[in-house]
């Protein structure tokens, strides 16, 4: 039996990679999400890289925010309040960034650009890791109206 377009067992063992896999998923169709996975494992080690899991692991971590403005609505005016990120939304905005670089690419073959992707983020470069920085230059910007973080309406 061919080994091509498995992913090893042990692999999917790993909750952030198989959470990756279902945010890779579109229409249901895990089968072709798993296959675009090995793929981009295949094509990272064919770029020279010894261990793909690490590379998505440093990816991920590199591009997971830990801090983010979200909108407060205090006394009639709106404010971009910056907050901290839960550990499960940091994941759900990487796997998102990520994602939504690679798609933004011509297509051709998908797993070519999000290998190229993850391998760019592991080495804090790419769309990714731009986005990661608007988000922090956009909490710097707003870090004066942290106060309103906790503010109750009364």
């Amino acid at each position: 039996m061919s080994t091509k377009g498995k992913i090893d067992s042990n692999i999917l063992k790993n909750e952030r990679l198989v959470k990756f896999i279902n945010y890779v998923m579109k229409e249901w169709k895990k089968s072709l999400a798993l296959k675009i996975m090995s793929d981009v494992f295949e094509q990272i080690k064919a770029k020279g890289h010894k261990n793909p899991e690490e590379i998505f692991e440093r990816a991920l971590e590199n591009i997971m925010p830990k801090i983010e403005v979200r909108p407060k609505r205090v006394w009639g005016s709106i404010y971009q309040v910056p907050q901290e990120v839960k550990p499960k939304r940091q994941l759900a905005l990487a796997a998102r960034w990520i994602l939504a670089s690679a798609r933004s690419k011509k297509w051709t073959v998908f797993s070519k650009y999000l290998s190229q992707e993850l391998i760019e983020a592991s080495e804090e470069t790419g769309t990714a890791f731009k986005k990661k920085l608007d988000v922090y230059k956009m909490a710097e910007a707003n870090k004066a109206f942290a106060r309103f973080a906790t503010h109750n309406k009364r």
